[in-house]
């Protein structure tokens, strides 16, 4: 009778791993000056949160041409869909507050790397230097 019980465990083990989450791929990464024009909506209003300047970024880089020196481009926020997705994303990644506040008051260089599977990006972390 005792062989079962190991027997049972073995298989509940292996239906445990087989469902376990994977780790995400980085499924790429960019450099990026956040220079003035990144701080302001294209009303002109001022940005308060660290996700909309990075939004901000990349529309600018994508959309609107206009790119700062150092700004590099990326195949995932060329998208319009997942520029929308960037607030997610950061909230489900990572910056430090000292970074955000870098960021946050322009003249910055961030390195934001994008996490997710299958070529869907779940989330970003974000590093800046000044």
């Amino acid at each position: 009778m005792t062989p079962v019980l190991p027997a049972a465990a073995a298989a509940l083990a292996l239906c445990l791993s087989s469902g376990a989450a994977k780790a995400d791929d980085l499924l790429e990464e960019y450099v990026a000056t956040i220079g003035p024009q990144d701080l302001y909506n294209s009303k002109g209003a001022r940005l308060t949160a660290p996700w909309q300047v990075l939004r901000q970024d990349r529309a600018n880089f994508h959309r609107f041409g206009r790119r700062d020196p150092g700004d590099r481009g990326d195949r995932f926020f060329a998208s319009a869909e997942n520029r929308g997705a960037m607030e997610q994303m950061v909230m489900r990644g990572s910056i430090d507050p000292a970074a955000a506040r870098d960021l946050m008051a322009g003249d910055a260089t961030v390195v934001v790397r994008i996490w997710g599977q299958n070529g869907r990006g779940d989330r970003v972390t974000v590093g800046v230097s000044r």
